[in-house]
């Protein structure tokens, strides 16, 4: 059947992915172990995320007033995204252009996972306002975190090689979200070789793409023989596939600057 040969294939491209990065382990000093996994996970999103979007290694996000992200491992972005900065690999990147963050973890536990949920939550309350409207067409609006939003809202996603027991990330999880709006909440959190958490609905048990209020939080543990990449990629498709932008209006990060001084006109 095609999902068992899919299945096979993402089975071994995870005991690679873990081998590659056990190497790089090894050999790698003074931090560069961290780039090394996030580029690990870049390269996985790079042949399973749809053609439309594009994996962002090193990149920042600005908005229009003023705000910028905190440094992401893993930005998702639009291919149509000016290349506002583009030095050694490093964007810069408008928030309107944004489609999701992914966090990449060595071994997540609580302070990891703190730290991931804050970026999440500080990208995710970052403006996106700069469009060009477009008259005689239908608006487009998106659901997700409770919300309807005329924007296509940023999604939060940690990934990690190793963690504490998946039970005590839950409970790490829940403290954080609980003083906190479901539109700042991460969607899911996977653990190569574990399993992942995400949130569904508590009396039937169906997986959400995205949390709201009242969603319970489930343990998914993975199959020994399975891993997580299965269901990582078909949640990565159900995020990003549909993912839209209306069109970019650019001169809105020009802000007051002056764009030249008027020197002559002809008409006819």
């Amino acid at each position: 059947m095609p999902t068992d040969k899919l299945g096979n294939i993402l089975r071994s491209v995870a005991k690679r992915m873990h081998a590659d990065f056990e190497q790089s382990q090894a050999f790698n000093h003074n931090g560069e172990s961290g780039t090394s996994r996030e580029v690990l996970i870049q390269q996985f999103l790079c042949d399973y995320l749809p053609s439309h979007v594009e994996a962002l290694h090193n990149a920042e996000v600005i908005a229009t007033n003023g705000d910028t992200s905190p440094q992401a491992d893993i930005v998702i972005i639009d291919r149509g995204a000016p290349p506002f900065t583009s030095l050694k690999g490093y964007r810069i990147v408008p928030n309107e252009c944004v489609y999701g963050m992914i966090e990449v973890k060595t071994k997540l536990d609580k302070k990891q996972l703190i730290d991931s949920c804050n970026k999440i939550s500080k990208l995710r309350r970052m403006p996106k306002t700069a469009y060009r409207p477009i008259s005689g067409v239908v608006t487009r609006t998106a659901t997700a975190y409770g919300e309807s939003t005329d924007y296509y809202p940023t999604s939060g996603i940690v990934v990690a090689f190793n963690s504490l027991d998946l039970e005590t990330i839950g409970n790490h999880l829940m403290d954080w979200c609980k003083t906190r709006n479901p539109n700042e909440w991460p969607d899911s959190v996977w653990v190569i070789g574990k399993g992942y958490l995400q949130w569904g609905d508590p009396q039937t048990g169906v997986l959400f793409r995205s949390p709201s209020a009242g969603a319970a939080l489930f343990q998914i543990d993975a199959d020994p023989e399975e891993d997580i990449l299965l269901p990582l990629a078909i949640h990565l498709n159900i995020h990003f596939s549909e993912a839209w932008m209306n069109p970019l209006n650019l001169a809105s990060y020009a802000g007051s600057r002056v764009l030249g001084n008027y020197a002559n006109s002809w008409s006819i």
